[in-house]
């Protein structure tokens, strides 16, 4: 009887220790407390808690979690009612303070979100509110970061998800869109237009200039031409008075050898006469050389008549 009831304790005694026996996963923290008062925080691995002092409170995630938060209605400086939905991105950095700092943790992050981002929506007028995004989600992180911190909790990112103006303002908005990328077409086919006519312009102009250079190569090439022609030519004619004072200096130079008579060379003086006149003077005048060589000439004349009648 007695080791039956040994054995019952014992078993008892197993059956406890297993049962308060708690194995922690990764990447979650339990709070423990003693007597009702806070006495640790387990991490992972296996723990043991004694019987009926020590008590689980919670156990907390430590992971990275993401809440989004349904539409919440906000006025712009502007009078501009509109819907906006946060996503906020989070981190449980200390389970004790998460656990004790504040009650509902989750609900309360989610009303500190609404007011903060109605005080930051209320500085802003609807255009600046569509636009500043980067600036909004900035200002909200930072400030929800601060709030937290006593919660034990680290807030990492924040974004608007969405925001829904009135439908009367997106009609609004989308004329105005509309109205802008017409303007843009417009700007950018006058630019089209622009261009086109300045390259056509300088097409026009480069012709011209290329017409233009042709026209002066080519009267380049006529001068050019005409020159070398006219060079030619003079050239030519130089010859030519050179070939004929030659051929007279030549003849000269042959009469003077054969040594010619008083009569050959007045004959010649006459033939000189003869070219010099050619037929086409009306007044010549005769220097007293050539007029004396007449009288020899006209001496000559009755010298050979008479031989002939005597014959």
């Amino acid at each position: 009887m007695d080791l039956i009831i040994i054995g019952i304790f014992v078993a008892i005694i197993i059956a406890l220790i297993i049962g308060n026996v708690r194995i922690v996963p990764q990447s979650y923290a339990v709070i423990i407390e003693r007597l009702g008062a806070y006495h640790a925080t387990w991490h992972t691995g296996m723990h043991l808690k004694i019987p009926f002092i020590d008590r689980i409170v919670k156990q907390v995630l430590l992971k990275e979690q993401v809440m989004d938060f349904a539409p919440q209605p906000v006025i712009t400086k502007d009078n501009v009612t509109m819907q906006i939905d946060t996503v906020i991105y989070f981190q449980i950095t200390d389970a004790k303070l998460y656990v004790y700092g504040v009650e509902h943790p989750l609900p309360a992050i989610e009303m500190l979100t609404a007011t903060t981002l109605r005080n930051i929506i209320g500085e802003l007028e609807l255009d600046q509110t569509l636009t500043s995004r980067d600036l909004i989600n900035t200002r909200m992180r930072t400030i929800l970061d601060e709030a937290t911190d006593p919660w034990g909790i680290k807030v990492n990112r924040v974004e608007l998800k969405n925001i829904l103006p009135p439908r009367e303002i997106q009609d609004a908005m989308e004329k105005q869109m509309k109205a802008e990328r017409e303007r843009r077409e417009a700007i950018l086919i006058a630019e089209g237009e622009k261009r086109s006519a300045i390259l056509r312009a300088e097409g026009q102009k480069e012709s011209k200039i290329l017409a233009a250079e042709a026209d002066k190569q080519a009267a380049i090439l006529q001068a050019e031409a005409v020159k070398e022609a006219t060079i030619r030519e003079a050239e030519g004619r130089a010859e030519a008075i050179f070939t004929v004072q030659k051929a007279t200096a030549e003849g000269y130079k042959l009469l003077n050898e054969a040594n010619p008579t008083d009569r050959v060379l007045t004959l010649k003086s006459f033939e000189a006469f003869e070219k010099a006149a050619d037929g086409r003077a009306t007044k010549i005048i005769i220097p007293s050389e050539i007029q004396s060589l007449g009288g020899l000439a006209a001496a000559l004349k009755e010298t050979l008549t008479e031989q002939k009648d005597a014959e």
